[in-house]
């Protein structure tokens, strides 16, 4: 049951006995009644007083009943506002276009009080049902909001977490032969440094820079007496070096998450050559996938360029001839030009990461 005790209804009509009439027949009912005599004082008391139910007279002098029904439909102020027509016209084309413009119902004169008392308690219970649904629409939307954003967070959350794993993950890998870790850190860079250069997507650089991270985690498998010996490795242990290729691939298979699968691929390829002489699968050119012949170029370089327990670093000048000679061999040449043209800015990651 509907409380109409905070309800207005707003009667506008020119002739005084037919609000009469109505006031009279509605006097007993828990709404509030207002009274315009014309078109634009209707308009204007819609404005302020922002009735429930407007019944609107169609024959009014100067402006009709049609009228003032567009101009209150037009303004989102008063657009929301039930109008039943009040008329004499029982043609269809006029009660047609007044569904047009938006009228609820029509009232037909002369009144019967009892059929008006009941079109105004149906339309009124609507209109609070609207605005009940709407008032819950609200108050829902907020929350989907607000949970749509805790999910978003928790998300990121996860995310951030996810690549903090991936990233220690690494640097444990690369700390059994780099004290400080910092190359995993600078192939990332290096990395998504090439991809965005090759016009590679913002976001999906930033994928392989992280999956990059990985490309050494087969060297788990790895004897530290042959992963961190000085000198020069006998055939046998540079076989047993190349497994970790294999082992990487291994580790990471069967995932769902794209950049485990990314690095996967990485670690898997990029001791692959561009002429075909690498490990472990010996394919060449653009079928060693891009992200792994970038990495290729990223790990040689800083490889070189670093300090190991094994070997001091190489001058700069000494990576880059390397880098020329190997083109079109090991490496992709246009890959290679790119990546040598690139040095100033690859020499600042190493100052970054204090290399």
């Amino acid at each position: 049951m509907f409380n109409f005790s905070k309800c207005t209804v707003l009667i506008v009509d020119d002739t005084k006995t037919n609000i009469d009439v109505l006031i009279n027949g509605l006097s007993n009912e828990e709404y509030d009644i207002a009274v315009s005599l014309d078109g634009p004082s209707a308009i204007e008391t819609a404005n302020y007083l922002h009735p429930d139910l407007i019944l609107l007279d169609i024959m009014m002098p100067g402006m009709d009943g049609y009228e003032v029904c567009q101009i209150l439909k037009s303004n989102p102020t008063t657009s929301k506002i039930p109008v039943i027509f009040l008329t004499a016209l029982d043609q269809v084309k006029n009660k047609t276009k007044g569904f047009k413009i938006g009228c609820v119902d029509y009232i037909s004169k002369p009144f019967d009080v009892t059929e008006v008392r009941l079109r105004i308690k149906t339309h009124l219970e609507l209109s609070l049902v609207r605005i009940i649904l709407e008032q819950q629409n609200e108050i829902l939307d907020k929350k989907i909001k607000a949970r749509t954003k805790d999910l978003a967070d928790a998300n990121a959350k996860l995310k951030e977490s996810q690549i903090e794993v991936i990233m220690r993950l690494g640097l444990a890998t690369e700390m059994r032969d780099d004290c400080t870790g910092e190359h995993v850190k600078r192939i990332r860079s290096m990395v998504e440094l090439l991809a965005k250069k090759k016009g590679i997507p913002e976001e999906e650089c930033k994928l392989w820079g992280l999956a990059s991270t990985m490309h050494d985690i087969g060297k788990v498998g790895i004897p530290d007496a042959i992963l961190l010996k000085p000198g020069k490795l006998t055939n046998e242990e540079f076989t047993i070096i190349k497994t970790h290729s294999s082992i990487g691939y291994k580790v990471l298979a069967g995932s769902n998450f794209k950049l485990l699968q990314m690095a996967q691929e990485i670690a898997l390829n990029h001791h692959e050559k561009w002429n075909g002489e690498g490990y472990p699968n010996g394919i060449s050119g653009d079928d060693i996938p891009l992200p792994a012949r970038i990495t290729a170029l990223a790990d040689v370089f800083d490889a070189l360029s670093s300090s190991r327990p094994y070997k001091g670093p190489w001058p700069i000048e000494r990576v880059i001839a390397l880098l020329k000679e190997e083109s079109g061999k090991h490496f992709d040449p246009e890959l290679t030009r790119i990546f040598i043209e690139s040095i100033p800015e690859i020499l600042e990651f190493k100052i970054i990461n204090n290399a």
